[in-house]
């Protein structure tokens, strides 16, 4: 089984690292994200199974990204904890009537917060059903392995066409901006121009061969897995 994929937002960036410090000591994948708007788009893209959120944020507040997570499909079944520097029991229970499931008043100690982190873990682990292996028609993705296969036969993918793939395949039928995928298989400090995505897309299309149609361009805006329920978009 992958590990347990967790994504910090936190604008204080020495406790950011010590929190990222020692949740991947304590086996975790940790990525970290400072303001708002950043943690939302990270979320929607690498779909972790823990945020820990802070409240006060740059940009987009932790609440309003809480409610965001919470409203759409793909998200509203993470594990969110909040942190927070004031104590006022009203703004708990904001947090909780937002969707949070845990809330942690700063300062903290970090055994007592992994310790939570825990427990969410835990109860996220009861609601997973092998997301490690997604199939599709003649197409298998198994993530801990880092591997795909149509038709059993494996696809010899590079580590940015795999990513790609995994990205899209996590969330069908959402359309991605070419921006979001080069974040998702490029990273996030990656400097190239948009279009190389489209470089990667028809190399793992040429990869899928008859499975290559389920993957789709949205003129004007980027790509996105077809669903069952998308229709079908005319060949660019």
């Amino acid at each position: 089984m992958s590990k347990t994929r967790v994504l910090i937002v936190e604008d204080d960036r020495s406790l950011a690292d010590v929190l990222a410090y020692n949740l991947e000591q304590n086996g975790f994948e940790v990525t970290v994200s400072h303001d708002g708007r950043d943690g939302l788009t990270r979320a929607r893209l690498d779909l972790p199974d823990i945020v820990i959120l802070d409240v006060m944020l740059p940009v987009l507040d932790g609440h309003e990204v809480c409610r965001c997570l919470r409203a759409e499909a793909a998200t509203q079944h993470t594990r969110i904890l909040m942190l927070t520097a004031k104590s006022e029991e009203s703004d708990q229970l904001i947090g909780f009537a937002l969707g949070a499931d845990d809330y942690v008043t700063k300062p903290f100690s970090v055994k007592v917060l992994l310790q939570r982190i825990k427990v969410l873990e835990r109860s996220h682990s009861n609601r997973v059903v092998d997301e490690d292996v997604v199939s599709h028609h003649t197409l298998i993705i198994d993530r801990a392995r880092h591997k795909a296969s149509v038709n059993k036969v494996p696809l010899e993918l590079t580590r940015t066409e795999f990513r790609l793939l995994d990205t899209l395949v996590r969330q069908p039928g959402r359309v991605f901006q070419r921006s979001e995928l080069i974040d998702a298989s490029l990273g996030t400090n990656t400097v190239v121009l948009e279009r190389t995505i489209d470089v990667h897309i028809r190399a793992l299309r040429k990869k899928l061969r008859e499975s290559a149609n389920l993957i789709e361009t949205v003129r004007g805006v980027g790509y996105r897995f077809r669903d069952s329920h998308s229709e079908q978009l005319p060949d660019e």
